[in-house]
């Protein structure tokens, strides 16, 4: 069946080079919120679902792109094993999210700054590009290759390269133990606090801040965790899975406010003076969610002062921050024209110029 779908998508984007429409890829809809390509139809791929290959002794997992990834965590789960980024669903339960929605956005979860992003952990894909063509990249396991990584190319760029059909994924186990300290501490002392606890030898999974307390989760054997706890204190977190998942999923209460909701991505010691009620840190300080009515000129200035970058992630009209005239989008327009030649993958979404 998938394989018949797979041929069904490819003479889907054929006739609309021919026909020169632009095609939006969608797959659960659950990151409906980021902004909307702008074209004349859908290639819908929620119905190539399915596991190919999994293999627990080798760590590693082949899916077709619509597959949602409750049921690859639930796969993994069976077998203590699980996406080492913890990527996030924004489904609300629903089971919506897909592996390809995952990668197409390259979202990572709280464990990105100790186990590596999304990217970091893709194997290979197979695509269909703009002109139709089946395109496989990369493999199974993790090789040190010369040249261009084209396979984690694809994390991230939004469907504007190709449409993702398969994805191959390392995994890694489950910790035997879990367990999250916090700490009270002001705003401006949590980036130096967060950077102590770093140069610690700490099992270290999670480090965040919001509200007045550093939280740290700490995931290894029994011993060493009773080991850590003895090294720093704290106070034990209550339920802290559960603290930790509605932070991933944004259904805890500091995102579901009306305000806009930016992303910035900063160094970790960066000091970027924002009200302590509208800010959330993730990546021990790396990650800095604002809530604000600032005008977007002012919070980009701030994240760019810094040597990062801000955009706008929620709002009632949501789009995507602009890529810099030069450098960056030179890159992605000459990466654009060699995968979509045509420009019919979802056009408009990488700063509403691609």
């Amino acid at each position: 069946m998938n394989d018949d779908l797979s041929q069904l998508l490819q003479a889907d984007v054929k006739e609309a080079v021919a026909k020169k429409h632009s095609l939006a890829i969608v797959g659960g809809r659950s990151k409906s919120f980021l902004q909307s390509a702008k074209s004349d139809a859908e290639l819908n791929l929620s119905g190539h679902r399915g596991v190919l290959n999994y293999e627990p002794g080798e760590l590693f997992i082949t899916a077709r792109s619509g597959t949602p990834l409750a049921e690859i965590e639930a796969l993994l789960a069976d077998h203590k094993q699980m996406l080492a980024s913890e990527p996030p669903h924004f489904s609300h339960g629903t089971n919506q999210a897909t592996l390809g929605g995952a990668i197409a956005c390259g979202f990572s979860g709280s464990r990105r700054p100790f186990a590596g992003s999304l990217r970091d952990h893709v194997l290979g894909v197979k695509i269909l590009n703009g002109e139709g063509e089946l395109l496989q990249f990369g493999g199974q396991v993790m090789k040190n290759v010369a040249g261009f990584d084209v396979s984690r190319l694809m994390v991230g760029a939004r469907g504007t390269l190709g449409a993702l059909l398969e994805v191959s994924l390392k995994v890694m186990p489950k910790a035997e133990f879990e367990q999250t300290l916090q700490f009270e501490c002001a705003l401006a002392n949590a980036p130096k606090r967060m950077s102590d606890f770093v140069r610690r030898s700490l099992p270290l999974t999670a480090l965040a801040w919001f509200d007045g307390y550093i939280f740290v989760r700490l995931e290894g054997t029994e011993t060493a965790i009773n080991s850590a706890y003895a090294q720093i204190g704290g106070e034990i977190t209550i339920n802290s899975a559960n603290l930790w998942l509605t932070l991933r999923e944004q259904t805890h209460p500091f995102f579901r406010r009306d305000q806009a909701l930016w992303r910035l991505s900063v160094p970790p010691a960066s000091d970027l003076s924002i009200p302590e009620n509208e800010v959330f840190i993730d990546w021990q300080g790396g990650l800095r969610w604002w809530h604000t009515d600032q005008p977007a000129e002012h919070v980009q200035a701030i994240a760019n002062t810094q040597g990062g970058y801000a955009y706008l992630f929620r709002s009632a009209t949501p789009v995507i921050g602009a890529l810099p005239p030069e450098g960056l989008l030179k890159i992605h327009q000459r990466l654009k024209k060699s995968f979509d030649p045509h420009g019919i993958f979802n056009p408009g979404l990488i700063g509403g110029s691609l």
